[in-house]
Parts: C-alpha cells; sequence; structure tokens
C-alpha cells in the first residue's frame, strides 16, 4: 500500500530511530493529557497543556529524540521551553502561598507538579547535571507544594524514583540509537571494502603477474639501445629479439590474468551479490532462475550482476534490489540512487560488453528508482 510504502523503505535502523522517538514524545502527550484531564478548572488544564507543549519542544529541541528529522534546528526552542516551564511553576508556586481559596490552590498545585513531572522527562534527562538537578526539583516542589511533612517526603520520594527512572531510560535510549547507528555505519563501511578488496586483488595480480616482464623488456631495451649506439649491432639485435619475446610472454600471461578474471560464474555472481548487498543493508529479492539464461549470455550476466551490485554500492542508498533473469535478458532495480548516471563509468565497460555479444543495455534513472535492463535475441 503507498500509505505504508515510505516505512517499507526505511532501514532497520532508521525504524528504530523513529520508533524510539514517537515512542518517547508519545509518552509525553499521555502524560499531558492524564495530568489536564484530572485539573479540576479550565484555567489549570490550560496551563498544564502549555506545560505539554513546552516539554514537546524540550524534547524536538534533542538532535536524538526530534520526531522533525531534517528540519532546521532552532537553537531558541530548549530556551524557551524551559522558560515556560519554570514560570509555571513559580507562578503555581506564588498562588499555592499566597491564594486564599481552596480550589486556586488546589489547581495551582496541580500546574506546578504537573510542570516538575513533565520537566523530568523533558528536561532533566538532557541536562549536563541532570542528578543535581533532579534532586533540586524533588526536594523543592513537595516543599512549596506539599500539605503536610509526611506527604512532602512522599512526594520526594516518588519524584526521585520517576526522575531516575527516566534519566536512566533516556540514557538507555540514546546509547541504543548511537549502537544502531554505528552498526549501520559498519554496514557501509564492510561493503565499501569488500569493493575495495577486490580491487586490489585484480590490481596486486596484475602487477605480480605482469611486472616483472615489462621490468625486463624495460631494462633489456635500454641495453639494446646501449649496445648499437656502441656499434655492437649483433649484440643489439639479440637483444631486441628477447624483448620480443618477452613482450609476447607478457601480453599472453596478462590474457590469461584477464581471462581468469573474466571467468565469472553467474550463480556465484548471484550468491557474492546477496552477501555484499547484505552487508550494506540492502536485501536482494532474485526473481528467476540464473538456468533460464541462454549459455551464450551467462557470462555477460554475471558481468551485469557484478557491476550492477557494485554500482548499487557505491552510488545509491539503497535497501531493497530486485534481480529478474530470463530467457530474453534480465534487469536490475534498485531504490533510493544518488548521483548522476553520468557519474557510472562502469556502466559504458558493461555497454560494450553487451554490444560484444549483441545485447542491449537500458538505464532508467528516477528519484526514487534506478533500473538496468538488458535484452538479448534468443537464440
Amino acid at each position: 500500500m503507498r500509505a505504508t510504502a515510505w516505512w517499507h523503505e526505511l532501514s532497520g535502523s532508521a525504524k528504530f530511530r523513529l520508533y524510539s522517538r514517537i515512542t518517547y514524545q508519545s509518552g509525553i502527550v499521555v502524560l499531558v493529557v492524564a495530568l489536564a484531564l484530572a485539573a479540576k478548572s479550565a484555567p489549570a488544564a490550560i496551563a498544564i497543556l502549555l506545560a505539554g507543549v513546552a516539554a514537546l519542544g524540550a524534547v524536538e529541541a534533542q538532535p536524538a529524540f526530534a520526531t522533525l528529522v531534517g528540519q532546521v534546528r532552532r537553537p531558541w526552542l530548549l530556551p524557551v521551553a524551559v522558560g515556560v516551564l519554570g514560570a509555571l511553576w513559580l507562578v503555581s508556586a506564588v498562588i499555592a502561598r499566597l491564594a486564599g481559596a481552596e480550589s486556586t490552590v488546589e489547581n495551582a498545585r496541580a500546574v506546578g507538579v504537573s510542570a516538575t513531572l513533565l520537566a523530568l522527562f523533558s528536561v532533566v534527562p538532557f541536562a549536563r547535571h541532570r542528578w543535581w538537578l533532579l534532586v533540586g526539583l524533588a526536594a523543592a516542589t513537595p516543599a512549596v507544594f506539599a500539605t503536610s511533612p509526611a506527604l512532602g517526603v512522599g512526594g520526594a520520594a516518588t519524584l526521585l524514583a520517576v526522575g531516575a527512572f527516566t534519566i536512566v531510560l533516556t540514557m538507555l535510549t540514546v546509547w541504543g540509537l548511537g549502537v544502531v547507528d554505528e552498526l549501520e555505519r559498519a554496514k557501509g563501511v564492510e561493503a565499501r571494502l569488500q569493493v575495495a578488496e577486490e580491487r586490489l586483488r585484480f590490481s596486486r595480480d596484475l602487477h605480480d603477474v605482469v611486472g616483472r616482464g615489462f621490468s625486463a623488456i624495460a631494462v633489456k631495451s635500454e641495453l639494446a639501445v646501449a649496445l648499437s649506439r656502441a656499434g655492437d649491432s649483433a649484440r643489439a639485435v639479440v637483444e631486441m629479439e628477447e624483448v620480443r619475446t618477452l613482450a609476447v610472454e607478457s601480453m599472453g600471461q596478462m590474457r590469461t590474468l584477464v581471462r581468469g578474471y573474466r571467468n565469472i560464474d553467474l550463480r556465484g555472481e548471484v550468491a557474492g551479490a546477496r552477501s555484499l548487498l547484505s552487508a550494506a543493508g540492502c536485501d536482494l529479492v532474485v526473481e528467476g532462475d540464473a538456468a533460464r539464461v541462454p549459455a551464450k549470455f551467462h557470462e555477460v550476466a554475471a558481468w551485469v550482476v557484478r557491476e550492477g551490485t557494485t554500482n548499487i554500492v557505491e552510488h545509491s542508498a539503497a535497501r531493497t534490489a530486485t534481480l529478474t533473469l530470463g530467457a530474453a535478458g534480465m534487469s536490475l532495480r534498485n531504490d533510493r540512487p544518488q548521483g548522476e548516471i553520468g557519474e557510472r563509468s562502469g556502466l559504458r565497460g558493461l555497454g560494450e560488453r553487451l554490444a560484444a555479444v549483441g545485447a542491449t543495455l537500458d538505464v532508467t534513472s528516477r528519484d526514487a528508482e534506478f533500473t538496468l535492463e538488458i535484452h538479448w535475441e534468443q537464440q
């Protein structure tokens, strides 16, 4: 369903972050509604609702718990929220001490205690000296609003317990969000490392196999030039013959190396793509089977899978990808592409490979999806 498509497109870590933020702020909303409904007058209920808005604003000012992700940060939001909660507490304390009507005193107490509870959920857990602030609020609120010493002690103990629970819960949630973010970064690093390792392996093999031959060619060429200048043409000819032999051998070694690198298996590439994309946090869905691909196109299809997988890792933040294999062609789709098509230089080489076997490559890029479509003529 389109209504829930945005949720399915989120990664597991993004879902956890959103769940944590919404749950935390929903708890504050429930507390505000309960306190407002318990108020015995409309002014007290309005004051409690105002305190609730301030509490939500204080939480929204915290990057780890803000639900308006991507919005411009407002540094003034937290001081304003703290000011509103503090003002409500002070006004309530003054009214509770000076008012003569019992109903007015009770409403002032309700607003003051509500402001303290909301501060325990929205301000205290994020403060630098949170434990000292908790002790201060737990001592000051009963001292001002309690009607007897016994109720004051009980109220202080309750506030301490609620505040300690809130602080610990918030710290655990922040720690969990940090772990999830670190795992997300580790997945991206692992995927990039796998691609880099494959490139390093090929470059190392190329250097080891061909580098020695090229070094020998350079040395013997210099020797032949020196001999020719010295008038020893016979030895110079011998050296140039050896240079030619070395060049032919080096070319053969390079062909062997490249042939071995190109000799890739379609099923193996599909399995490798699934593993690599999984490490990058992307789920690969395979539709069809490699057996349906004509034997003539198995190798180039494997290259499509390899290059397409590398393309997804390097040029997208994909969470889902779909590989379709068929008798007339194949396709590889992924969501959340990034960058321009022109930046994907590997697609040019892939197009050349496909053209060599009579296949065509179509690339489609939209805001939400990137697609590689390959068509070949059935034999």
